[in-house]
């Protein structure tokens, strides 16, 4: 495997197109319509209940700026939301870089979109765990696996995505968008870079110690029906 070495980047990056996926949906109500006031050609991909909440807010702006993950990628979310961004389309959108020609071949090739903004942040797995006598399934259950991989992906290609994994930063990247023509500078993304690597260490170092601090009769208690015993 050859592993690519970038040298020529954008420090200004557009923000045409935005993925959005959060548990924590506090902060949308005045975040997604001052993104739309920035750059009012944006087009906003989302699933699930941000799917649902985004159209709320943007009302009949929806129709125009806002598309269910689903409808992008042309696969249904499964039972459950189990599998709803991990699509190759999303990641070519991720992970692509601008000035590289085989990816922009293979945008063309897939008609995928260059993903510049992630905003995502992931099931409630600490809050799970602290409720009195949660189960290893329910703990289990809120185990995030898109969350994680479309931060890692987005955070890894900073170069050119802003990854964005608290809603506590939405009004800085609000500023800087306004300052900057709706562009995200390579500082911002670097240091949004930064907090999303360190937010998905802690969530699984959170998972792992969970899971090692309980015991396989834990586990085996809470299905009744396990086959092949």
């Amino acid at each position: 495997m050859t592993i690519n070495v970038v040298e020529r980047i954008d420090d200004q990056v557009t923000v045409r197109n935005v993925l959005v996926s959060v548990s924590d949906k506090n902060g949308l109500e005045e975040f997604i319509p001052q993104l739309v006031g920035i750059r009012p050609e944006v087009k906003i991909f989302s699933t699930g209940g941000t799917y649902g909440r985004i159209k709320e807010i943007l009302g009949a702006d929806a129709q125009a700026r806002l598309t269910q993950v689903s409808d992008y990628t042309g696969q249904p979310e499964t039972q459950g939301g189990l599998v709803k961004t991990l699509d190759f389309k999303i990641y070519l959108g991720l992970l692509t870089e601008t000035y590289n020609e085989a990816h922009q071949a293979d945008l063309q090739r897939t008609g995928s979109l260059p993903i510049d903004m992630v905003v995502v942040n992931l099931y409630p797995f600490k809050e799970t765990i602290s409720r009195q006598g949660v189960t290893v399934e329910q703990a289990r259950g809120n185990i995030d696996i898109g969350g994680p991989c479309m931060i890692r992906a987005s955070a890894k290609n900073f170069i050119r995505v802003a990854s964005v994994v608290d809603p506590a930063d939405y009004a800085r990247i609000l500023e800087e968008l306004k300052k900057n023509n709706g562009r995200t500078s390579l500082q911002l993304r670097f240091e949004l870079a930064r907090k999303a690597f360190d937010h998905t260490a802690v969530y699984d170092r959170t998972i792992a110690d969970y899971l090692a601090a309980r015991s396989i009769d834990e586990a085996r208690g809470c299905y009744p029906d396990i086959s092949g015993k």
